[in-house]
């Protein structure tokens, strides 16, 4: 480590012997957002929606996990909340034109009963492109609420698409 320590000071006092490569990043097919929503102290009044933050964007594997590894997992957040990773450029309400005619497919679980692994799984199949018909796919949602439940759902396009949303639950 030290010898490695000792070459990058070296190149960069100026030697044009050697230099330090980075390594390129692995880019993403799309470019995705996390939105997070915590509806646990509503106003009333006050519109929905209004609670609703992109937190980040993000389109190569190392800012994924980068994100990935700082942020709260679903089953760490306060009750009725939301989390999303929605592609970019969408917003995660039924209000955005791309998912105005979409629908939405949901798996609810006992409260914390795998959720975090889940939401990982469903991450990874988004982000990697594993769904035959990727550009159908909007987002997930992972929904933390009091009742004893958790839920994901995974929101499409086009609701009168099933294939989308019967890949979704055989992964």
């Amino acid at each position: 480590m030290a010898a490695i320590a000792n070459e990058a000071a070296a190149t960069m006092e100026g030697s044009d012997t050697e230099t330090i490569e980075k390594p390129l990043p692995h880019k993403l097919e799309r470019k995705w957002a996390f939105w997070f929503d915590n509806q646990s102290k509503p106003n009333q009044g006050v519109a929905w929606g209004t609670s609703l933050r992109k937190v980040y964007s993000f389109d190569t594997v190392e800012e994924f996990w980068c994100l990935y590894e700082q942020i709260f997992k679903p089953s760490k957040l306060p009750g009725n909340a939301d989390f999303h990773l929605f592609r970019a450029g969408i917003e995660p309400k039924w209000e955005d034109p791309v998912c105005a005619t979409g629908g939405k497919w949901s798996f609810t679980s006992i409260r914390n009963a795998n959720l975090d692994t889940m939401w990982l799984e469903t991450l990874m199949a988004l982000i990697g492109e594993q769904f035959d018909e990727a550009d159908e796919i909007c987002g997930v949602v992972a929904s933390v609420r009091r009742q004893r439940q958790d839920k994901l759902a995974l929101w499409t396009k086009t609701a009168a698409n099933e294939a989308v949303q019967w890949q979704w639950l055989i992964l």
